[in-house]
Protein backbone atom coordinates (compact mmCIF):
# COMPACT_ATOMS: atom_id res chain seq x y z
CA UNK A 1 0.00 0.00 0.00
CA UNK A 2 1.20 3.37 -0.59
CA UNK A 3 0.78 5.34 2.91
CA UNK A 4 1.88 8.93 3.57
CA UNK A 5 2.25 9.40 7.28
CA UNK A 6 2.17 13.64 8.69
CA UNK A 7 4.20 13.66 11.80
CA UNK A 8 7.87 12.20 11.97
CA UNK A 9 8.06 12.66 16.06
CA UNK A 10 8.03 9.22 18.61
CA UNK A 11 4.50 7.43 16.82
CA UNK A 12 5.05 8.47 13.35
CA UNK A 13 9.14 7.78 12.60
CA UNK A 14 8.23 3.96 14.64
CA UNK A 15 5.24 3.74 12.19
CA UNK A 16 6.59 4.97 9.08
CA UNK A 17 9.84 2.57 9.72
CA UNK A 18 7.58 -0.43 10.30
CA UNK A 19 5.17 -0.53 7.61
CA UNK A 20 8.43 0.01 4.90
CA UNK A 21 9.86 -2.63 6.67
CA UNK A 22 6.44 -4.87 6.10
CA UNK A 23 7.27 -3.71 2.45
CA UNK A 24 4.57 -1.05 1.93
CA UNK A 25 5.63 2.32 0.23
CA UNK A 26 5.73 5.48 2.70
CA UNK A 27 6.16 9.07 2.39
CA UNK A 28 6.58 10.56 5.62
CA UNK A 29 5.79 14.31 5.92
CA UNK A 30 7.24 16.96 8.61
CA UNK A 31 7.07 20.76 8.76
CA UNK A 32 10.59 20.26 10.75
CA UNK A 33 13.42 20.39 7.61
CA UNK A 34 16.25 18.71 9.84
CA UNK A 35 13.85 15.25 10.55
CA UNK A 36 13.14 15.54 6.70
CA UNK A 37 16.56 14.81 6.27
CA UNK A 38 17.65 12.84 8.76
CA UNK A 39 14.88 10.46 7.28
CA UNK A 40 16.08 10.71 3.60
CA UNK A 41 19.82 10.18 5.30
CA UNK A 42 18.58 6.50 6.35
CA UNK A 43 18.84 7.66 10.01
CA UNK A 44 16.28 8.06 12.71
CA UNK A 45 15.00 11.68 14.03
CA UNK A 46 14.59 9.95 17.70
CA UNK A 47 16.32 7.05 20.06
CA UNK A 48 14.31 3.92 20.06
CA UNK A 49 15.59 0.24 19.90
CA UNK A 50 15.90 -1.10 16.65
CA UNK A 51 14.15 1.73 14.58
CA UNK A 52 17.25 3.00 13.37
CA UNK A 53 18.64 0.29 11.46
CA UNK A 54 14.78 -0.31 10.11
CA UNK A 55 14.84 2.76 8.59
CA UNK A 56 18.43 2.81 7.30
CA UNK A 57 17.18 -0.22 5.74
CA UNK A 58 13.97 0.60 4.24
CA UNK A 59 15.23 3.86 2.90
CA UNK A 60 18.30 2.00 0.87
CA UNK A 61 15.28 -0.18 -0.65
CA UNK A 62 13.62 3.14 -1.45
CA UNK A 63 10.68 2.26 0.52
CA UNK A 64 10.94 5.50 2.38
CA UNK A 65 11.52 8.68 1.84
CA UNK A 66 10.17 11.98 3.62
CA UNK A 67 9.13 15.66 2.57
CA UNK A 68 7.78 18.77 3.44
CA UNK A 69 5.28 18.65 0.59
CA UNK A 70 1.89 17.78 1.90
CA UNK A 71 0.36 17.85 -1.97
CA UNK A 72 3.20 14.98 -3.28
CA UNK A 73 2.26 12.96 -0.20
CA UNK A 74 -1.93 12.87 -0.62
CA UNK A 75 -1.14 12.65 -4.34
CA UNK A 76 1.11 9.80 -4.32
CA UNK A 77 -0.44 8.04 -1.18
CA UNK A 78 -4.26 6.24 -0.85
CA UNK A 79 -3.78 6.70 2.78
CA UNK A 80 -2.78 9.06 5.18
CA UNK A 81 -1.69 8.78 8.91
CA UNK A 82 -1.63 11.54 11.51
CA UNK A 83 0.83 11.15 14.07
CA UNK A 84 1.19 14.50 15.46
CA UNK A 85 1.14 15.72 19.05
CA UNK A 86 -1.60 16.36 21.28
CA UNK A 87 0.12 18.29 24.19
CA UNK A 88 -1.73 19.30 27.60
CA UNK A 89 -2.56 22.84 27.70
CA UNK A 90 -2.53 24.60 31.48
CA UNK A 91 -6.48 23.29 32.62
CA UNK A 92 -5.39 19.57 31.49
CA UNK A 93 -7.49 20.14 28.23
CA UNK A 94 -5.30 18.81 24.91
CA UNK A 95 -4.04 21.51 22.86
CA UNK A 96 -4.90 20.50 18.90
CA UNK A 97 -3.48 23.05 17.16
CA UNK A 98 -0.76 20.58 15.57
CA UNK A 99 -3.99 18.14 14.67
CA UNK A 100 -6.35 21.22 13.21
CA UNK A 101 -3.31 22.30 11.27
CA UNK A 102 -2.27 19.39 10.02
CA UNK A 103 -6.02 18.37 9.18
CA UNK A 104 -6.24 21.64 7.41
CA UNK A 105 -3.15 20.81 5.54
CA UNK A 106 -4.49 17.23 4.49
CA UNK A 107 -7.98 18.33 3.58
CA UNK A 108 -6.70 21.29 0.74
CA UNK A 109 -3.58 18.63 -0.13
CA UNK A 110 -6.80 16.68 -1.67
CA UNK A 111 -9.24 18.85 -2.43
CA UNK A 112 -8.46 18.25 -6.41
CA UNK A 113 -7.71 14.69 -6.09
CA UNK A 114 -10.01 12.50 -7.58
CA UNK A 115 -8.94 9.30 -6.03
CA UNK A 116 -10.73 8.50 -2.64
CA UNK A 117 -8.43 9.26 0.52
CA UNK A 118 -8.58 7.61 3.81
CA UNK A 119 -7.56 9.94 6.57
CA UNK A 120 -6.31 7.83 9.61
CA UNK A 121 -6.02 9.67 13.26
CA UNK A 122 -3.10 7.82 15.56
CA UNK A 123 -2.68 10.35 17.98
CA UNK A 124 -4.44 10.50 21.27
CA UNK A 125 -7.48 12.97 21.13
CA UNK A 126 -10.49 12.86 23.32
CA UNK A 127 -13.72 11.20 22.28
CA UNK A 128 -15.91 13.28 20.15
CA UNK A 129 -12.24 15.49 18.95
CA UNK A 130 -13.16 13.17 15.49
CA UNK A 131 -16.71 14.45 15.21
CA UNK A 132 -16.07 18.08 16.47
CA UNK A 133 -12.31 18.98 15.25
CA UNK A 134 -11.22 16.94 12.51
CA UNK A 135 -14.02 16.20 10.26
CA UNK A 136 -15.32 19.41 9.93
CA UNK A 137 -11.69 21.17 9.27
CA UNK A 138 -11.11 18.17 6.66
CA UNK A 139 -14.78 18.89 5.05
CA UNK A 140 -14.29 22.58 4.85
CA UNK A 141 -10.97 22.39 3.32
CA UNK A 142 -11.36 19.88 0.97
CA UNK A 143 -14.85 20.39 -0.10
CA UNK A 144 -15.35 17.17 0.43
CA UNK A 145 -17.75 14.97 2.46
CA UNK A 146 -16.45 12.33 5.16
CA UNK A 147 -18.05 8.51 4.54
CA UNK A 148 -18.97 9.37 0.92
CA UNK A 149 -15.75 11.69 -0.81
CA UNK A 150 -12.92 10.52 1.71
CA UNK A 151 -13.00 8.40 4.09
CA UNK A 152 -12.01 8.82 8.23
CA UNK A 153 -10.60 6.37 10.77
CA UNK A 154 -9.48 6.44 14.21
CA UNK A 155 -6.65 4.22 15.06
CA UNK A 156 -5.12 4.35 18.46
CA UNK A 157 -1.54 3.71 19.06
CA UNK A 158 -0.45 1.31 21.66
CA UNK A 159 3.44 2.16 21.46
CA UNK A 160 5.74 1.81 24.78
CA UNK A 161 8.94 4.04 24.71
CA UNK A 162 11.82 1.71 24.46
CA UNK A 163 9.70 -1.06 23.32
CA UNK A 164 7.56 0.78 20.51
CA UNK A 165 9.14 -1.65 17.39
CA UNK A 166 8.20 -4.98 19.63
CA UNK A 167 4.96 -3.06 20.50
CA UNK A 168 4.30 -2.16 17.11
CA UNK A 169 4.40 -5.93 16.02
CA UNK A 170 3.13 -7.55 19.07
CA UNK A 171 0.24 -5.25 19.89
CA UNK A 172 -2.10 -6.28 22.85
CA UNK A 173 -4.93 -5.22 20.37
CA UNK A 174 -5.69 -3.41 17.16
CA UNK A 175 -8.53 -0.90 17.29
CA UNK A 176 -10.27 1.02 14.33
CA UNK A 177 -12.56 3.15 14.82
CA UNK A 178 -14.50 4.18 11.25
CA UNK A 179 -16.77 6.34 9.45
CA UNK A 180 -17.59 3.63 6.69
CA UNK A 181 -16.86 -0.03 6.11
CA UNK A 182 -15.04 0.92 3.00
CA UNK A 183 -12.26 2.72 4.55
CA UNK A 184 -12.08 0.41 7.53
CA UNK A 185 -11.22 -2.36 5.05
CA UNK A 186 -8.38 -0.24 3.84
CA UNK A 187 -7.36 0.42 6.70
CA UNK A 188 -7.57 -3.30 8.79
CA UNK A 189 -5.87 -4.82 5.75
CA UNK A 190 -2.56 -3.74 6.66
CA UNK A 191 -2.85 -5.53 9.91
CA UNK A 192 -3.81 -9.00 8.31
CA UNK A 193 -0.56 -10.48 9.90
CA UNK A 194 -0.80 -9.49 13.08
CA UNK A 195 -1.28 -11.56 16.00
CA UNK A 196 -3.77 -9.61 18.14
CA UNK A 197 -7.24 -9.15 18.50
CA UNK A 198 -8.95 -6.51 15.50
CA UNK A 199 -11.81 -4.91 16.46
CA UNK A 200 -13.46 -2.55 15.06
CA UNK A 201 -16.02 -0.30 15.91
CA UNK A 202 -17.45 3.42 16.40
CA UNK A 203 -14.93 6.56 16.34
CA UNK A 204 -15.85 7.54 20.22
CA UNK A 205 -15.36 4.18 21.29
CA UNK A 206 -11.90 4.12 19.46
CA UNK A 207 -10.81 7.42 21.18
CA UNK A 208 -11.70 6.36 24.55
CA UNK A 209 -9.98 2.86 24.60
CA UNK A 210 -6.60 4.98 24.74
CA UNK A 211 -7.65 6.65 27.79
CA UNK A 212 -9.10 4.02 29.51
CA UNK A 213 -5.96 1.91 28.66
CA UNK A 214 -3.39 5.00 30.25
CA UNK A 215 -5.52 5.28 32.99
CA UNK A 216 -6.00 2.17 34.46
CA UNK A 217 -2.36 1.69 33.85
CA UNK A 218 -1.48 5.05 35.94
CA UNK A 219 -3.98 3.27 38.72
CA UNK A 220 -2.26 0.12 38.48
CA UNK A 221 0.93 1.72 39.37
CA UNK A 222 -0.86 3.79 42.08
CA UNK A 223 -1.98 0.91 44.02
CA UNK A 224 0.80 -1.38 43.75
CA UNK A 225 2.77 1.54 45.39
CA UNK A 226 0.02 1.88 48.39
CA UNK A 227 0.49 -1.94 49.06
CA UNK A 228 4.26 -1.56 48.96
CA UNK A 229 4.01 1.32 51.17
CA UNK A 230 1.61 -0.50 53.64
CA UNK A 231 3.09 -3.48 53.48
CA UNK A 232 6.55 -1.74 54.39
CA UNK A 233 4.92 -0.27 57.28
CA UNK A 234 4.26 -3.87 58.30
CA UNK A 235 7.18 -5.26 58.15
CA UNK A 236 5.59 -7.37 54.48
CA UNK A 237 7.71 -7.77 51.11
CA UNK A 238 5.57 -5.91 48.86
CA UNK A 239 6.73 -7.39 45.90
CA UNK A 240 6.32 -11.00 47.75
CA UNK A 241 2.30 -9.52 47.68
CA UNK A 242 2.16 -8.61 44.74
CA UNK A 243 3.83 -11.50 43.21
CA UNK A 244 0.93 -13.99 44.58
CA UNK A 245 -1.74 -11.00 43.91
CA UNK A 246 -0.49 -11.63 40.42
CA UNK A 247 -1.00 -15.29 40.05
CA UNK A 248 -4.88 -14.96 40.32
CA UNK A 249 -5.68 -14.58 36.93
CA UNK A 250 -9.31 -15.83 37.53
CA UNK A 251 -10.30 -12.67 39.49
CA UNK A 252 -7.18 -10.17 39.90
CA UNK A 253 -5.69 -9.85 36.44
CA UNK A 254 -8.87 -10.54 34.93
CA UNK A 255 -12.35 -9.29 33.29
CA UNK A 256 -13.83 -10.00 36.93
CA UNK A 257 -15.21 -6.78 38.38
CA UNK A 258 -14.20 -4.48 35.41
CA UNK A 259 -17.81 -4.32 33.99
CA UNK A 260 -19.49 -0.89 34.60
CA UNK A 261 -22.56 -0.97 37.16
CA UNK A 262 -23.96 0.14 41.02
CA UNK A 263 -21.76 0.14 44.05
CA UNK A 264 -20.24 -2.97 45.69
CA UNK A 265 -21.13 -4.13 48.84
CA UNK A 266 -21.53 -6.95 50.84
CA UNK A 267 -19.76 -8.36 54.09
CA UNK A 268 -16.59 -8.28 52.74
CA UNK A 269 -15.73 -5.66 50.64
CA UNK A 270 -16.60 -2.51 52.46
CA UNK A 271 -15.52 -4.10 56.01
CA UNK A 272 -12.01 -5.34 54.60
CA UNK A 273 -10.97 -2.31 53.32
CA UNK A 274 -11.69 0.33 56.19
CA UNK A 275 -10.00 -2.39 57.90
CA UNK A 276 -6.94 -1.52 55.87
CA UNK A 277 -7.36 2.21 55.70
CA UNK A 278 -7.52 2.08 59.48
CA UNK A 279 -4.28 0.02 59.69
CA UNK A 280 -2.60 2.57 57.18
CA UNK A 281 -3.50 5.76 59.11
CA UNK A 282 -2.09 3.80 62.24
CA UNK A 283 1.15 3.65 60.48
CA UNK A 284 1.06 7.48 59.43
CA UNK A 285 0.72 6.74 55.95
CA UNK A 286 -1.35 8.50 53.42
CA UNK A 287 -3.04 6.89 50.94
CA UNK A 288 -5.47 8.73 48.62
CA UNK A 289 -6.13 5.63 46.05
CA UNK A 290 -7.06 3.13 48.07
CA UNK A 291 -9.00 6.36 50.53
CA UNK A 292 -10.63 7.09 47.15
CA UNK A 293 -12.38 3.74 46.97
CA UNK A 294 -15.13 4.26 49.31
CA UNK A 295 -16.32 7.75 49.02
CA UNK A 296 -16.64 6.74 45.10
CA UNK A 297 -18.86 3.72 45.71
CA UNK A 298 -21.14 5.98 47.42
CA UNK A 299 -20.95 8.70 45.17
CA UNK A 300 -22.28 5.42 42.76
CA UNK A 301 -25.22 5.18 45.24
CA UNK A 302 -25.84 8.75 44.92
CA UNK A 303 -26.17 8.51 41.22
CA UNK A 304 -28.59 5.47 41.41
CA UNK A 305 -31.39 7.34 43.91
CA UNK A 306 -30.51 10.71 41.81
CA UNK A 307 -31.70 8.61 39.08
CA UNK A 308 -34.77 7.50 40.40
CA UNK A 309 -35.83 10.70 42.08
CA UNK A 310 -35.30 12.13 38.12
CA UNK A 311 -38.49 9.53 37.10
CA UNK A 312 -40.56 12.01 38.81
CA UNK A 313 -43.09 8.83 39.92
CA UNK A 314 -43.62 7.85 43.63
CA UNK A 315 -44.27 4.61 43.01
CA UNK A 316 -41.33 2.35 42.62
CA UNK A 317 -40.91 -0.98 42.79
CA UNK A 318 -37.07 -2.62 43.36
CA UNK A 319 -36.49 -5.83 41.59
CA UNK A 320 -33.52 -7.30 43.74
CA UNK A 321 -32.32 -5.90 46.71
CA UNK A 322 -30.12 -8.28 47.95
CA UNK A 323 -26.13 -7.16 47.45
CA UNK A 324 -25.33 -9.77 44.43
CA UNK A 325 -28.07 -11.98 42.82
CA UNK A 326 -28.33 -15.29 43.86
CA UNK A 327 -27.73 -14.84 47.68
CA UNK A 328 -29.77 -13.47 50.55
CA UNK A 329 -26.87 -11.38 52.21
CA UNK A 330 -28.17 -7.87 52.70
CA UNK A 331 -25.69 -6.54 54.85
CA UNK A 332 -24.00 -3.30 53.28
CA UNK A 333 -26.03 -4.12 50.10
CA UNK A 334 -25.83 -0.56 48.61
CA UNK A 335 -29.50 -1.15 47.29
CA UNK A 336 -30.61 -1.33 50.98
CA UNK A 337 -28.89 2.26 51.29
CA UNK A 338 -31.40 3.20 48.35
CA UNK A 339 -34.37 1.76 49.85
CA UNK A 340 -34.54 4.03 53.03
CA UNK A 341 -32.84 7.18 51.44
CA UNK A 342 -36.38 6.52 48.94
CA UNK A 343 -38.39 5.92 52.05
CA UNK A 344 -37.45 8.97 53.93
CA UNK A 345 -38.44 10.61 51.09
CA UNK A 346 -41.80 9.74 50.92
CA UNK A 347 -41.73 6.99 47.98
CA UNK A 348 -44.40 4.22 47.81
CA UNK A 349 -42.23 0.98 47.36
CA UNK A 350 -42.20 -2.61 46.71
CA UNK A 351 -39.48 -4.52 46.94
CA UNK A 352 -38.93 -8.12 45.46
CA UNK A 353 -36.18 -10.71 45.71
CA UNK A 354 -36.94 -14.47 45.27
CA UNK A 355 -33.61 -15.04 47.36
CA UNK A 356 -34.78 -12.66 50.32
CA UNK A 357 -37.67 -14.78 51.72
CA UNK A 358 -38.28 -13.59 55.85
CA UNK A 359 -39.73 -17.20 56.59
CA UNK A 360 -36.48 -18.88 54.90
CA UNK A 361 -33.68 -16.72 56.42
CA UNK A 362 -31.58 -17.36 59.40
CA UNK A 363 -28.76 -16.33 61.47
CA UNK A 364 -26.86 -12.89 60.54
CA UNK A 365 -29.15 -12.10 57.38
CA UNK A 366 -32.42 -12.85 59.72
CA UNK A 367 -31.08 -10.41 62.48
CA UNK A 368 -30.23 -7.94 60.00
CA UNK A 369 -33.47 -7.32 58.38
CA UNK A 370 -35.33 -8.13 61.91
CA UNK A 371 -33.38 -5.84 63.78
CA UNK A 372 -31.33 -3.01 61.51
CA UNK A 373 -33.92 -2.79 58.79
CA UNK A 374 -37.65 -3.96 59.70
CA UNK A 375 -39.58 -1.34 57.93
CA UNK A 376 -37.95 -2.85 55.10
CA UNK A 377 -39.61 -6.29 55.44
CA UNK A 378 -42.82 -4.62 55.67
CA UNK A 379 -42.71 -3.83 51.69
CA UNK A 380 -41.52 -7.22 50.69
CA UNK A 381 -44.05 -8.71 47.90
CA UNK A 382 -43.91 -12.41 46.98
CA UNK A 383 -43.88 -12.64 43.82
CA UNK A 384 -42.70 -10.14 40.46
CA UNK A 385 -45.79 -9.57 39.12
CA UNK A 386 -46.54 -7.81 42.70
CA UNK A 387 -43.64 -5.69 42.24
CA UNK A 388 -44.59 -4.88 38.35
CA UNK A 389 -48.53 -4.22 39.13
CA UNK A 390 -47.46 -1.36 41.75
CA UNK A 391 -44.90 0.38 40.16
CA UNK A 392 -44.47 3.33 37.72
CA UNK A 393 -40.70 3.13 37.97
CA UNK A 394 -38.93 -0.26 38.07
CA UNK A 395 -35.73 -0.28 39.91
CA UNK A 396 -33.04 -3.07 38.44
CA UNK A 397 -31.17 -3.73 41.88
CA UNK A 398 -29.28 -6.78 41.10
CA UNK A 399 -28.63 -9.15 37.92
CA UNK A 400 -30.90 -12.28 39.03
CA UNK A 401 -31.78 -14.52 35.85
CA UNK A 402 -35.34 -14.10 36.38
CA UNK A 403 -35.27 -9.86 35.84
CA UNK A 404 -33.58 -10.48 31.98
CA UNK A 405 -36.99 -9.88 30.34
CA UNK A 406 -38.62 -7.48 32.15
CA UNK A 407 -38.01 -4.91 29.22
CA UNK A 408 -40.80 -7.28 27.48
CA UNK A 409 -42.61 -7.49 30.35
CA UNK A 410 -43.13 -3.64 30.90
CA UNK A 411 -46.01 -1.73 29.97
CA UNK A 412 -45.50 1.69 27.81
CA UNK A 413 -46.32 3.95 30.91
CA UNK A 414 -43.62 2.00 32.99
CA UNK A 415 -40.06 3.56 33.33
CA UNK A 416 -36.87 0.84 33.91
CA UNK A 417 -33.90 2.07 35.95
CA UNK A 418 -31.35 -0.55 35.63
CA UNK A 419 -28.08 -0.14 38.30
CA UNK A 420 -26.96 -3.83 36.66
CA UNK A 421 -27.28 -4.10 32.66
CA UNK A 422 -30.11 -6.83 32.88
CA UNK A 423 -30.23 -6.13 29.26
CA UNK A 424 -28.43 -5.09 26.20
CA UNK A 425 -30.26 -2.09 25.93
CA UNK A 426 -28.46 1.77 26.35
CA UNK A 427 -30.58 4.84 27.59
CA UNK A 428 -31.49 7.05 25.20
CA UNK A 429 -35.63 6.67 24.34
CA UNK A 430 -36.61 8.16 27.79
CA UNK A 431 -38.09 4.63 29.16
CA UNK A 432 -35.02 2.79 29.90
CA UNK A 433 -32.23 4.01 32.45
CA UNK A 434 -29.12 2.44 32.60
CA UNK A 435 -26.43 3.87 34.97
CA UNK A 436 -23.53 3.47 33.22
CA UNK A 437 -24.57 3.63 29.49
Amino acid sequence: MKISIFGLGYVGAVSAGCLANEGHQIIGVDPVQTKIDLINQGRTPIIEKEIGEIIENAVKAERLHATTNAEEAIENTQLSFICVGTPSQSNGNLDLKYVRRVCERVGLAFKNKKNRHVVVIRSTILPGTMRNVVIPIIEESSGKTAGNDFGVCNNPEFLREGTAVYDFYNPPKTVIGETDTLSGDLLASLYDKMDAPLIRTDLETAEMIKYVDNVWHALKIGFANEIGNTCKGLGIDGHRVMEIFCQDTKLNISSSYLKPGFAFGGSCLPKDLRALAYKARNLDLDLPILNAILPSNKRQIERGIQMVIEKGNKKVGILGFSFKAGTDDLRESPIVEVIERLIGKGYDLRLYDRNVNLASLVGANRDYILNHIPHISKLMVESLDEALSHADTLVIGNGDPEFQTILDQVNPEQLVVDLVRIADAQSGDGKYDGICW
